[in-house]
């Protein structure tokens, strides 16, 4: 199974001011998504995703790129950067095995059709009393 990933780092914090810079990102709300090669019964693939915010350090700002200019590929490699590679391995699994769960579950949830109802006859005997 070979899985692709695709994140989305799009939505982002800012200081509207800061060491005389202008819109400076302090957060990112990032999504990893992940797609498989492998298609469902319904022909499309399988996909996960994971989601979260990644806080970017404005400690030390060297080469400050202007908001105007930023890119996803800019602000995934800070993201990327600032988890670092086994934090980024760890989200990567976690959607594998979730993909992997999908093709393969391990558990099931059905749901019974219709109910076989017995409808019981009822005597009612008649006694008299004499």
């Amino acid at each position: 199974m070979a899985n692709t990933y695709s994140w989305d780092c799009k939505t982002v914090d800012c200081y509207p001011t800061y060491e005389d810079n202008s819109d400076v990102v302090y957060n990112v709300h990032w999504r990893l998504n992940c797609t498989s090669d492998k298609l469902n019964a319904e022909g499309t693939p399988y996909s996960a995703t994971v989601y979260g915010t990644q806080t970017i350090s404005t400690a030390d700002i060297k080469d400050f790129i202007p908001f105007k200019d930023l890119t996803n590929t800019t602000v995934t490699g800070w993201v990327e950067s600032t988890m670092g590679d086994d934090e980024v391995s760890k989200l990567k699994s976690g959607l594998d095995a979730n993909i992997e769960s999908q093709i393969n579950p391990t558990s099931v949830t059905l749901q019974i059709e219709s109910e076989n109802v017995v409808e019981e006859e009822s005597s009612e005997e008649e006694t008299s009393e004499e």
